[in-house]
């Protein structure tokens, strides 16, 4: 999903892709259109659920291009064949359960001087006259009302298609389409960023968090019961083990203490992005409000990106889990090996939207999951079933050819991983364990290319070490969300809706918990001063401050006085 449509995915209610919906012609009131509910994805079976759907739009007026789609009778059959006119008429006499009828008329829509039409074999003596012996067959009748069975190669939809179209004077309908936009003015250019294939890159992760959280999540209008528990223990895995920079990893951190400080078992999403999106302005926490992608950038905006982060991301928990076990001491998932396997099972199974991709982790994991007894066997298992992914997808259209995928690590990254065994290629698994140990080690982690906070808004910078980018020719898609507003419902428009009071009051408590005891809730925005960003809280510690400071000092003075006066009385003796 493009992070420009996470707004109108959140309004139609869309998790996963893809997803089907159906929107009746002419509907007035808002709705989220009705869901594709077919037995499966394939591409018949979608085709014929939108026939069907088409077939039964009966509500108001149907959608003018669209041709009547049901059968007509015998007596209608009769009228046509003493028609004489400017145009063709194909009858599709076909059985009641087919679509062959249906869809030929819906390939001739484009075409002119031809109607089409279907009818069923239920009479069969009608059949006989017309010297119709098997269904599906086409009955045509010319314009010069001359008219009789067609002869094809096969009695499939193509072959009738193709015939009609292919009659004298049936031609495409000159159609006037609208202007296409000047790509000149409305392209952006896509920066190429060098970097090592051999490292890490903090961007990377982080771009993945804040697409995990405030896009992917964000589809979701409210979490509860086993979604709500699924995010709660991939939180608390990401706080524990994330390697990344302080402020990220101090977000995460207020994240998996709020949620779980909930008493609730339902919570809007919508109080989660507060919190990730730092409303309360909390200094030291910070999470990129947009995309960077460095070791996971494509030769095309749509190609690698989330799920190459994502995969990075897993990848990195797996060894941090094994590196430092202590890490997940009270969490509950201390003495699991499959933790981290089992966390991010459920988050790919609850809420990664390629729902195909999700279905085939799962697969993988109810194969073998079960068998991982140590953390060094979940590194391995993930490495493992990454590779299958990969040789899956090799060749696939998702694949980018600047990146080709390969069984990982490749020679030139790890020599040692690769073996021989009598003339077949084989891994070294002890060294392809330490290589991973390495390679998604924190201190395998580069912040080059990394947003800074005062990066996150327009006209940001580039970030700390950031070498000179090369430019690429093809566009980037915008990341904004300025195309995304005019398909919103009237209601996504305004405001959020209100949270409730108990989220507002945990929330504030893990805040001010945060920055330490008698911390205060800033309510105000940032306000420079002096060419410095010091927020309301900042100018008011300022003003305390400056006045117990000199409070301090004029009771010192006042204290030294006295006394001084005092010694001067003591030791005074006057003269006798």
């Amino acid at each position: 999903m493009e992070e420009k449509n996470q707004a109108v995915c959140h309004d139609y209610d869309i998790h996963f892709y893809p997803t089907f919906r159906y929107f009746k012609a002419f509907t007035k009131e808002f709705t989220t259109g009705e869901n594709f509910k077919g037995p499966d994805r394939e591409l018949r079976t979608v085709r014929q659920t939108m026939i069907d759907f088409l077939q039964n739009h009966t509500e108001g007026r149907r959608p003018p291009a669209c041709p009547p789609l049901d059968p007509i009778q015998p007596s209608d059959v009769l009228s046509l064949l003493d028609h004489r006119g400017s145009h063709y008429v194909a009858i599709v006499f076909e059985s009641n359960s087919s679509y062959l009828g249906r869809e030929v008329i819906l390939d001739l829509i484009p075409y002119e001087s031809i109607v089409v039409v279907r009818a069923l074999d239920g009479d069969k003596a009608f059949l006989e006259r017309l010297g119709v012996s098997s269904v599906p067959s086409c009955y045509l009748i010319y314009p010069n009302g001359s008219h009789g069975l067609i002869n094809v190669g096969k009695p499939l939809r193509a072959f009738f298609s193709s015939y009609l179209k292919s009659l004298p004077d049936v031609r495409k309908k000159s159609l006037s389409l609208p202007e296409k936009p000047n790509e000149e003015e409305n392209s952006e250019v896509v920066v190429w960023r060098e970097f090592d294939k051999s490292k890490l890159y903090t961007a990377d992760l982080e771009s993945g968090l804040h697409y995990l959280l405030r896009v992917e999540l964000a589809a979701h209008k409210s979490l509860a019961g086993a979604e709500l528990k699924t995010l709660k223990d991939f939180v608390t895995v990401l706080a524990k083990l994330f390697p990344g920079r302080p402020p990220v990893r101090k977000l995460l951190e207020m994240l998996q203490e709020w949620l779980a400080s909930l008493p609730l078992d339902r919570i809007p999403y919508n109080a989660v992005l507060d919190l990730v999106n730092n409303k309360m302005r909390i200094s030291g926490i910070f999470l990129t409000n947009h995309i960077k992608w460095v070791g996971c950038q494509g030769s095309r905006a749509e190609l690698r990106g989330y799920p190459c982060s994502l995969w990075k991301l897993f990848h990195t928990l797996t060894v941090e889990a094994s590196t430092h076990p202590d890490a997940l001491v009270g969490t509950g998932f201390e003495d699991d090996p499959q933790a981290v396997l089992q966390t991010m099972r459920r988050y790919i199974h609850t809420f990664f939207g390629c729902k195909e991709c999700g279905e085939h982790f799962e697969e993988m994991a109810k194969e073998s999951m079960d068998s991982v007894k140590t953390p060094d066997q979940a590194i391995l298992w993930l490495w493992k079933k990454h590779n299958v992914v990969n040789g899956r997808l090799a060749g696939h259209l998702s694949e980018d050819p600047r990146f080709p995928k390969l069984q990982w690590p490749t020679p030139d990254l790890c020599p040692a991983c690769h073996e021989e065994i009598k003339g077949l290629a084989s891994w070294d698994e002890g060294h392809v364990l330490t290589f991973l140990k390495q390679h998604y080690n924190r201190d395998n982690l580069l912040d080059t290319y990394s947003a800074d906070q005062a990066d996150s808004g327009e006209g940001r910078t580039l970030a700390r070490g950031e070498e000179e980018e090369k430019r690429l020719t093809p566009p980037e898609m915008p990341h904004g969300d300025r195309d995304a507003q005019s398909v919103r419902p009237p209601s996504a428009l305004g405001p959020r809706p209100a949270l409730p009071d108990s989220l507002h009051h945990s929330l504030d408590m893990k805040l001010q918990n945060l920055d330490g005891p008698g911390a205060h809730k800033e309510v105000g925005g940032a306000a420079p001063f002096l060419g410095v960003d010091f927020s309301s809280l900042d100018m008011s510690l300022c003003v305390v401050l400056y006045v117990a400071s000199s409070l301090f000092l004029m009771v010192m003075y006042f204290f030294f006085r006295v006394r001084s006066r005092r010694w001067k009385v003591k030791h005074h003796h006057p003269a006798v």
